[in-house]
């Protein structure tokens, strides 16, 4: 099992990393992190751990925030010195929520607890949580990663999504291009359908960059954005109505 400890106070981390390394020896801690922009920053350039311990009261302020800046896709032990944020914890559907100082035998039914899920249970978790998390608002703004810094992205300058097989990029308004750890699949639940359209496997476009549509000869549409893009926009004839449906119904630029 590989996990992530987000504790902000080192005893406590040393506390609980003992307990887990007496009660599972062959569970891998891959990394500590102390704030809401170090848990933020390492989820979005790391694959996800199977299990997130994670303290609520961080060095910058409350860990539910972490849920209001991105997606989370682990399940989570929340551990915290205080009980009443236990309604908040399970609103994110946690696994378990235990106060600081952790018991041992606590500590291992919540393991005990995570190991008994099935794959697809897992799954389930994860999608609830993601959910749960969304609660039916729109990004306003993605948190990116660049070099030693988190940088804020409002939605509204964002004027296409695009993936390969290695990775996604954000390009905005203005041409600059961002790495982005997501998936489009995960991006597109998150965005305002009235501004954003998912074009084909690759893109995601904004409402406000399409300049041109041009029907292709096998009816296909060819998009055509304000902006470069490193290959042409097809939009397939059986998405072709859903999308000029779209555009009418999405006002004009």
């Amino acid at each position: 099992m590989k996990v992530l400890i987000v504790e902000d106070e080192t005893i406590a981390y040393e506390y609980l990393s003992k307990l887990i390394g007496k009660i599972d020896p062959e569970t891998e801690i891959l990394a500590v992190t102390e704030s809401i922009s170090q848990t933020v920053k390492w989820l979005q350039s790391n694959p996800s751990p199977d299990l997130i311990f994670m303290d609520i009261h961080l060095s910058d302020g409350s860990a539910f925030s972490i849920f209001e800046l991105i997606t989370v896709e682990t399940p989570i032990i929340f551990t915290t010195a205080y009980d009443e944020y236990a309604i908040n914890a399970f609103k994110v559907n946690s696994i378990d929520y235990l106060l600081k100082p952790v018991q041992e035998d606590e500590l291992q039914r919540a393991i005990e607890k995570f190991c008994k899920l099935t794959s697809s249970e897992v799954n389930q978790y994860v999608t609830h949580q993601a959910e749960t998390n969304f609660s039916g608002n729109y990004y306003k703004r993605l948190l990116v990663s660049y070099r030693d810094n988190l940088i804020p992205l409002p939605v509204e300058d964002i004027a296409y999504f695009y993936t390969t097989e290695h990775q996604t990029q954000i390009c905005l308004s203005n041409g600059k291009k961002y790495v982005y750890n997501k998936t489009l699949d995960s991006i597109v639940q998150h965005l305002n359908p009235e501004l954003f359209f998912r074009a084909n496997k690759q893109f995601i476009v904004s409402l406000n960059h399409v300049e041109n549509i041009t029907i292709w000869f096998d009816r296909r549409l060819l998009l055509t954005l304000d902006v470069e893009t490193p290959e042409r926009i097809y939009v397939s004839k059986n998405k072709a109505a859903e999308f000029k449906e779209w555009m009418i119904n999405s006002g004009q630029k």
